[in-house]
């Protein structure tokens, strides 16, 4: 698995389906995580990343350091879905997604 993880004030996920546009996702004040599956992971690889990032003293505290947790402040996260992350351009201009895991297993996960 690989993340992208960003602090936010708030944030949330929509898309337009036959122009009306739908928010599938809100949250308020904690972390926005573009989450990418590989084809090998799974349910322990997924608990441990979940773990890792909840853990994350990446907020500041009282004294103005990174000291915190989203857990620690009860913040929310919002994870998005994105192979994109597995992209390998190493060989000529198209990107190969060969090793991103397939959309029900990601989604699963």
């Amino acid at each position: 698995m690989r993340a992208i993880v960003q602090r936010v004030s708030s944030a949330s996920v929509s898309f337009d389906e036959d122009a009306s546009r739908s928010v599938v996702g809100k949250i308020g004040a904690g972390l926005i995580i573009f989450l990418g599956v590989g084809k090998t992971d799974g349910e322990v690889q997924a608990a441990f990343m979940a773990e890792k990032i909840a853990g994350l003293r990446i907020f500041m505290d009282e004294e103005e350091k990174m000291n915190l947790s989203l857990l620690d402040l009860g913040m929310e996260a919002l994870v998005i879905s994105q192979f994109t992350l597995y992209g390998d351009a190493r060989k000529g201009r198209r990107p190969s997604f060969n090793h991103a895991a397939d959309n029900d297993t990601a989604n699963g996960l």
